[in-house]
This record gives C-alpha cells, sequence and structure tokens, in this order.
C-alpha cells in the first residue's frame, strides 16, 4: 500500500489510552463531529493547570541556556494562565480557580528553585508534530509531542523528560514513555539514552522510567493499534460498562445531550464545552 498520511490511522499515548480506557470515550473524542463539523472537547480545571505550566517550561527549551530566566517564569506564568481563566479554563468560580492557579504557581516556583534539566542544553524534533510510519502495510501512524529532550553533547545522545502536573503518578503499565521513546528514536538521528517523569507537584527531582527494548515497544503498540484501527472501520466503539457509561464517556455523552456549556473553540476549531458544578469530568476525578 502506497503511504498516504491522509488516509492513515493516526494513533498517540493519549488516543490509545483513550480507547484502552473506553472505546466510547475514544470515539467521542478523537472520531465524532457535531452537526458543525466539529470535534468536541470538554475543559476542565486540571486541564487548564496543566496547560499553562506545560505552556511555560516547554518554551525554555527554543532559549538559548544563558537566557531561559531573564524574564520572571512567574511572569510568563501570569500571561499563561490569563489564557485559560474563567470559564473558558473550565473554572465555574473564582474560589476553584484561585486553588488551581496556587498549585500551578508552586510548580513554577519549584522549577525556579530546582531548574534541573530546564537549566541544561535541550534539542527540538525539527517536526510540528512529530511522527513515523508505525506499520506502512496497516497504514498506521504514530504521533506525539514531546515536552523536553535534554541533550547529552560529550555522547551526542537525548534523554526524554516528561512534566506531570497531576497529582497521581503513572502506571507501571504505562505507554507513555515507551510511545515517546519510539518516536524520537524514529524521528531524530541521536541515542535515547534515558526516560523520566518530572511530578511537579511534589518532587524536586526526576523519576526514572526505565525503557523495554524498542521492537518489543513497537510490536505491543502496533498491536493495539490495530485493533483500534479495526473499530474504525467497523464503526463500533462500544463502552465496557454498557449504556450505562462510564467516568470516561459519561460527561462526553452529556455535551451531546445538551447538558453541557458551550465556550468557544479550541486552535483546532474544536468546540469546547463544561460541565456544572456537580459534575466531574475523568480528569478532575482523578487529581482532586
Amino acid at each position: 500500500m502506497a503511504k498516504d498520511k491522509y488516509s492513515a490511522v493516526w494513533v498517540s499515548h493519549s488516543s490509545i489510552g483513550n480507547f484502552l480506557e473506553c472505546p466510547r470515550s475514544y470515539y467521542l473524542k478523537n472520531v465524532y463531529k457535531n452537526s458543525s463539523g466539529h470535534k468536541i472537547k470538554i475543559m476542565s480545571a486540571p486541564l487548564a493547570l496543566g496547560q499553562a505550566v506545560h505552556e511555560v517550561i516547554e518554551s525554555l527549551s527554543e532559549i538559548k541556556t544563558t537566557e531561559r530566566f531573564k524574564e520572571p517564569l512567574l511572569n510568563k506564568f501570569e500571561r499563561a494562565w490569563k489564557r485559560v481563566s474563567g470559564k473558558s479554563g473550565g473554572f465555574l468560580d473564582k474560589e476553584t480557580e484561585y486553588k488551581y492557579k496556587v498549585r500551578g504557581e508552586e510548580m513554577i516556583r519549584r522549577v525556579i528553585k530546582n531548574p534541573g534539566p530546564v537549566a541544561e542544553l535541550a534539542v527540538k524534533i525539527n517536526m510540528e508534530l512529530p511522527y513515523y510510519w508505525l506499520s506502512e502495510e496497516d497504514n498506521i501512524i504514530l504521533c506525539g509531542k514531546i515536552d523536553w529532550l535534554k541533550y547529552i553533547p560529550d555522547r551526542d545522545a537525548v534523554e526524554i523528560i516528561d512534566f506531570k502536573t497531576s497529582k497521581n503518578e503513572e502506571g507501571e503499565d504505562s505507554l507513555q514513555l515507551l510511545m515517546y521513546n519510539l518516536l524520537v528514536h524514529n524521528c531524530q538521528k541521536r541515542k535515547v539514552e534515558g526516560a523520566w517523569y518530572w511530578y511537579l507537584d511534589r518532587n524536586d527531582r526526576l523519576t526514572k522510567k526505565e525503557l523495554p527494548d524498542l521492537k518489543e515497544s513497537e510490536e505491543k503498540i502496533l498491536k493495539i493499534a490495530r485493533k483500534l484501527k479495526l473499530a474504525r472501520q467497523l464503526e463500533v466503539f462500544n463502552c465496557p460498562n454498557g449504556d450505562k457509561g462510564c467516568r470516561a464517556c459519561r460527561p462526553y455523552e452529556m455535551v451531546l445531550k445538551g447538558e453541557a456549556e458551550f465556550v468557544g473553540n479550541d486552535e483546532y476549531r474544536a468546540d469546547v464545552f463544561v460541565l456544572s458544578k456537580t459534575t466531574k469530568t475523568e480528569e478532575e476525578a482523578r487529581v482532586l
């Protein structure tokens, strides 16, 4: 089959995670389009917090190491927060927003006091969205954005770093860094020498993640991706809980029923909604 990225099935850490948790959730987040031809998205306080903190820290990789901290990071955070303030960030009251903003400021202060890798050399993959053909035969592409690639000049190698703003730790069965390792290996030439999480909510230092063999990783991801592709072909996306739904798909079902408030569009033209105070999204349920 000739390569055609427009007809290919694109998979990422988030989309595969959605599919494994609940195929119905995957469908509503990644496939479904409303009558306006737009995808739908639910904005929540944890997402807003992560977006603002990541924006500040990830931007540093594009600045020379000698100039990265010339502008106070808290000033940058204040600007980033304005873009997620209020209902557009999923905040329905000032008290909740204040609590999340304080958490974000504490994370930024942690980076200021203990900059670690963000004060060191970094490299960027020269692609707006890094991707490669996971399987040309199956017409499947793996894609994803990596938070930070630390550069090790004496060995011309890199280490993968992922920033975490949630209160929960990634499980041992998480596929995230495994998939990022595949992306970095296939989208640039430097050897990957390690992978780390940085739990900004509580740790000054990084948490190392052991990476399995690349071939083993690729086979594992491709097996899941083929199941996802088959579900798309058959148009079968059933929630494991049946008609009653689960915490992953139920909030999106509420959007379809008109039980959510439209607050605008994101940079990809998706229609963004927020839920009422009485309903928590799956992201909020995990971190609160």
